[in-house]
């Protein structure tokens, strides 16, 4: 009778079975088995199916996103590079400046002591400010002026040779006027340098006029007829007439031909200094100079 009474208990029974199958499922999947069940294979199917589906964009969608983050870092990676590169560039091309700054102080340097062991004169360094280099005006501008003791007059070198002379003179800047502009037959060019020769100082004497446009070569005349100068001779001014310090080099003699109307001769000079972009002149002062 109670087990008529359990069956007429509806849920009661319902529950057993689904306990009972419950049961039976578990032992069934927990089991070995070689293959697996059909509702099995249409639940994993559908599953992956599914997952395929959306995984792919997906993956597609966050790929974009991550070259998107690399072409950036990319980007920045290659704006720094650019900025290193340009950096790199002007460190080098301010090295290059200075050592070629440098070197020329040694020159300078190597050659006032050079010279202060022949002359008593002082080198005061000059930078150059701007140059002209128009036919008619062949001057440039040093940053010395009156301030710095600088006077007309005054010589002005490289280490190589003779430039000029300072024409103008303000406070803080002078004009200095290149042997390019040397002409005897123009009243407003600097004097003639009266010049001998190195090793021959007292077997030779002229006078350095002028400079020829065309050759690019300066004229020394009035030298006498018997006078020993010869090719390959430097030639230096003499410190005749107390306008140019006696020692610095003018150039080196090309030719020597007859002078005016025979009774002279005429030397062809290849100027010393090279009439180039200067950066760092040097002004003589002598004890002797302009006052």
């Amino acid at each position: 009778m109670k087990l008529f009474k359990l069956f007429g208990n509806k849920r009661l029974f319902i529950l057993l079975i689904t306990l009972v199958l419950f049961i039976v499922v578990m032992g069934f999947s927990l089991g070995t088995r070689k293959s697996l069940s059909w509702p099995e294979n249409f639940v994993r199917d559908t599953t992956g199916f599914v997952q395929n589906l959306f995984y792919k964009p997906a993956g597609f969608v966050a790929g974009l996103f991550e070259d998107i983050g690399n072409l950036k870092d990319l980007a920045e990676e290659n704006e720094r590079l650019k900025i290193i590169a340009a950096q790199y560039t002007r460190e080098k091309a301010q090295y290059n400046a200075i050592a070629a700054e440098n070197e020329q102080y040694k020159k300078l340097l190597h050659f006032t002591q050079s010279q202060s062991n022949k002359y008593n004169y002082e080198y005061h360094y000059a930078q150059v400010v701007s140059l002209t280099t128009e036919p008619s005006n062949n001057t440039l501008v040093i940053d010395l002026g009156a301030r710095d003791g600088v006077k007309p007059n005054m010589s002005v070198i490289s280490e190589k040779g003779m430039v000029g002379i300072i024409s103008q003179v303000s406070k803080f800047t002078s004009t200095v006027k290149l042997l390019t502009m040397m002409d005897n037959s123009d009243p407003n060019s600097q004097p003639p340098i009266a010049s001998t020769v190195l090793n021959k100082i007292n077997q030779s004497f002229g006078m350095v006029e002028r400079y020829d446009q065309q050759t690019g070569r300066l004229i020394m005349t009035r030298i006498d007829e018997k006078d020993p100068i010869a090719k390959d001779d430097i030639v230096i001014s003499s410190g005749l007439g107390g306008l140019y310090p006696r020692g610095l080099t003018i150039g080196t003699v090309e030719s020597v031909g007859v002078g005016e109307f025979g009774l002279t001769k005429t030397a062809v000079i290849k100027p010393a200094a090279e009439f180039e972009d200067w950066k760092q002149l040097l002004v003589v002062f002598t004890p002797e100079g302009p006052q």
